[in-house]
Formats: structure tokens, C-alpha cells, sequence
């Protein structure tokens, strides 16, 4: 029930961005989803796509250094309190975050929130026995 997560430095300046996508692109990975932070120097890119095998070797080809990680993609409702739900819900079974993002799939709806925690395969069973719906990558992917 985790997810691959693709992740790498690429530095802050123009064209950077771009080319990572492009290295994808050309070896035909569809990105679903992705977040970047940056600093002034440069950004870690994070993202969530079809092939992750594909996509590290993509990346790595052109240049960057990608590593895979694990991730947990949760649904929760897209209106005010759905994310303060969950996190009520992390906090009581103590589950350590080191960083989300999140996208909606459609407004109102739903939301889908990528965590990457300090012990995924704990989160997951303490989610799933407080009623959070865990989602598959299968199932992700094709939301």
C-alpha cells in the first residue's frame, strides 16, 4: 500500500525544472502528480509517476541523482477540516511526518495527500484502524 516516490536535487535556475520534465517526457513517464521546494541554491524535486523504475532511470540517464522512496497516499475530503481530520489522526497514534503535498482530484470531492512518514508501514495499519482510507498505487494512478 506505499507508493515510489522519485526524488531529486535539481539546482534553482532556469531551465533546470525543465529539463528534468523533459527527460521524463522523452522516455515516455507520465507524471501525475509532483512538489518542489527549493532553496536558494537548489530544489529537491518529488514526484509520483506511472513507471518510478523508469522514471529513476530516466532522470539518472540525464544527469540527476533520483532515489526512490516510500510514501503514503490517504483520500481525504476535499472541504474544510478534511486535512485538520487527518492530522488529528496522525497525531493520536503518535506518527511521525517528515513532509505531504496534496492535490485534488475534483473540487469539493476529494483530496489525495502524499506523506511521507518516519515509519510508513506503522502509519499505515494505525491509519487504516482509524478509518483512513489508504490508497494503492494501482488505485492512485488511475484516480
Amino acid at each position: 500500500m506505499k507508493v515510489s516516490q522519485i526524488s531529486t536535487f535539481i539546482e534553482n535556475r532556469p531551465g533546470r525544472l525543465h529539463a528534468a520534465c523533459e527527460a521524463l517526457s522523452a522516455a515516455g513517464v507520465n507524471i501525475h502528480t509532483l512538489s518542489l521546494a527549493d532553496t536558494s541554491e537548489f530544489g529537491i524535486l518529488r514526484l509520483i509517476v506511472a513507471d518510478p523504475l523508469a522514471g529513476k532511470n530516466a532522470l539518472e540517464k540525464a544527469g540527476y541523482v533520483a532515489r526512490l522512496t516510500d510514501v503514503v497516499a490517504v483520500e481525504v475530503p476535499d472541504d474544510a477540516g478534511g486535512l485538520t481530520n487527518l492530522l488529528a489522526k496522525t497525531d493520536q497514534a503518535g506518527l511521525g511526518i517528515e513532509y505531504m503535498y496534496a492535490f485534488s482530484t475534483t473540487v469539493g470531492a476529494r483530496a489525495i495527500v502524499i506523506i511521507r512518514f518516519t515509519d510508513p508501514d506503522r502509519a499505515i495499519e494505525e491509519l487504516q484502524k482509524r478509518g483512513i482510507n489508504v490508497i494503492e498505487a494501482v488505485r492512485l494512478l488511475k484516480s
